[in-house]
C-alpha cells in the first residue's frame, strides 16, 4: 500500500469521528447577523485540542467588531511545523448567513438522512472545517518526513467582507503563507472569482400628512425612480460577458429597502441597499464611479429630494496568480484518481476571503467539500446539506495533495 492508499484508508477508518467533529460544528449557531461567533472560535478550539491540535485564539477588539455590526469575533490558526520548507494554509469561515424559513429539519441539528447531513453551514463552510482537519491528520498519520507546514485558518467574517478574518489575521502580521487552499465545492478547483460591491442609498424628502401630500416630498416615490435607473443597467450589463468559465455577466440587485414611518405619512427617508456583482475583468472604481453617477442623474430628475451614498463593502476580483500552479495540478491529479473525473479550473459568481490572500501575494485556489453548484446544496436557503461522501473524498484529495506538495 502506497502512501496516497493509506491516507485513503485512515480517512475511512476515521470518518465517523469526522462527522461528529462536523456535526458538532453546526450545533453551535453562527449566525451573521447578529455575528455572535467567538462562541464558535471556543467549541472548535476545545474539539481540536481532542485531537492534538493546539488553536492559537485571536480575537478581534470589541471595538472594530461592534463598529463592523457584528457582536464578537474569534479567529483561529492552528500552526503544523515539520521542516524548512513552505507554508501551506487552509481556510475555511464558520460565520453564515441567518437560518430563514422553510426547514424541513433541524437547521442547528446535524441530522444525517440518506448519506446528507442537514444543517445551517453544513456546506458553506463548516464543512471544510472537517475536511482540513481531517486532511492534516490523516497526512500526520503516516508518520513520513515532511517538508514546510501546514496552518488552519478558521475565520469568522465572511459573509461581512473578511476584513475581520483573514484581512484582520494578515494586516497584523500573524500570518503570511506561501499557499492558500479555501473553502469550496469538490468537483472543480476555483482560480477566479467576481468581485462585489455594497452600497447603501438613503434618499431624503419631507414628511406630511398623506391627506396634504402636496406639502411633502415623497422619498419612497424618488426612491423608485432611482431604483428603475439602477435596474435598468442590468440590461447593459448582460451585454457584457467574463471571458472566465463558470463566470457570466456582471449584475445588480438590490436586497433590502425600508422606509417611512406609518401608512398615513408621506414617507421623508427611505434607504435601500444594493449588490454590485463585478466580473474579473473589471475595474472597481470605475464601477463604483459608474453607479454613483446612475443615481447622481437621476436624483437631479426627482425636485426638493437629497440622496447619501454610502458604500459598505467593496471586495475585489479574484484572478489568478501565478505561484498557483502547484496547488492546481496536486488538487486536478488526485481529484481525478478519487472521484474518477478531472475537476476542471473555473471562475465562480461569488466573493469569497480568498481575494484577501491574494491581493497579498499569496498564491490561492477554492476546493473544498461539496456538490457541484452552490445551488444544489442548498447554500444560504433552507435544508442546506452535504453529501458524506462528497466530504470524504474531498477530504482525501486534499490529504494526498499536502502530502505531494509537503514532500
Amino acid at each position: 500500500m502506497n502512501h496516497h492508499q493509506q491516507l485513503d484508508a485512515w480517512i475511512d477508518a476515521h470518518f465517523d469521528e469526522q462527522l461528529a467533529f462536523l456535526q458538532a460544528l453546526v450545533r453551535v449557531p453562527t449566525d451573521t447577523p447578529p455575528g455572535n461567533n467567538a462562541p464558535h472560535a471556543e467549541r472548535t478550539a476545545e474539539l481540536l485540542q481532542g485531537f492534538g491540535l493546539v488553536a492559537e485564539r485571536h480575537p478581534v477588539p470589541a471595538g472594530e467588531v461592534h463598529a463592523y455590526g457584528l457582536q464578537s469575533i474569534t479567529n483561529l490558526i492552528v500552526r503544523r511545523r515539520y521542516g524548512e520548507g513552505r507554508t501551506i494554509a487552509l481556510n475555511a469561515h464558520g460565520d453564515v448567513v441567518p437560518r430563514g424559513e422553510g426547514w424541513t429539519h433541524d437547521p442547528y441539528g446535524g441530522e444525517v438522512v440518506d448519506g446528507r447531513l442537514y444543517g445551517r453551514a453544513a456546506a458553506v463552510s463548516k464543512s471544510d472545517f472537517a475536511t482540513y482537519t481531517f486532511a492534516v491528520r490523516a497526512l500526520e498519520s503516516l508518520g513520513v518526513p515532511l517538508k514546510g507546514g501546514v496552518e488552519l485558518h478558521f475565520t469568522y467574517d465572511e459573509e461581512y467582507g473578511g476584513e475581520l478574518g483573514p484581512g484582520w489575521l494578515l494586516a497584523h502580521g500573524l500570518t503570511q503563507p506561501d499557499l492558500l487552499i479555501a473553502a469550496g465545492f469538490s468537483y472543480e478547483v476555483v482560480t477566479a472569482h467576481n468581485g462585489c460591491l455594497q452600497m447603501e442609498v438613503t434618499v431624503h424628502g419631507r414628511m406630511a400628512h398623506a391627506a396634504i401630500p402636496h406639502t411633502g416630498v415623497d422619498a419612497l416615490q424618488a426612491a423608485v425612480t432611482l431604483l428603475q435607473a439602477l435596474y435598468a443597467r442590468n440590461e447593459v450589463y448582460r451585454q457584457t460577458r467574463s471571458q472566465v468559465p463558470g463566470i457570466g455577466h456582471p449584475y445588480l440587485n438590490v436586497g433590502r429597502i425600508e422606509g417611512g414611518t406609518n401608512t398615513n405619512v408621506v414617507p421623508g427617508k427611505v434607504s435601500f441597499k444594493l449588490d454590485r456583482r463585478m466580473i474579473p475583468e473589471e475595474v472597481p472604481a470605475d464601477v463604483e464611479a459608474e453607479l454613483r453617477q446612475v443615481i447622481a442623474e437621476a436624483a437631479a430628475g426627482v425636485p426638493g429630494i437629497t440622496v447619501e451614498i454610502r458604500r459598505l463593502l467593496l471586495a475585489h476580483p479574484l484572478t489568478p496568480l501565478a505561484g498557483n500552479a502547484p496547488l492546481v495540478d496536486a488538487l486536478q491529479r488526485h481529484g481525478e484518481a478519487v472521484f474518477g473525473q478531472r475537476p476542471p479550473t473555473m471562475g465562480t459568481p461569488l466573493y469569497t476571503d480568498v481575494r484577501l490572500y491574494c491581493e497579498r501575494g499569496i498564491p490561492a485556489v477554492i476546493y473544498g467539500a461539496g456538490p457541484r453548484t452552490v445551488l444544489e446544496s442548498n447554500a444560504k436557503r433552507a435544508d442546506e446539506h452535504l453529501v458524506l461522501d462528497d466530504l470524504k473524498r474531498a477530504t482525501k484529495v486534499v490529504a494526498r495533495a499536502l502530502l505531494d506538495l509537503l514532500s
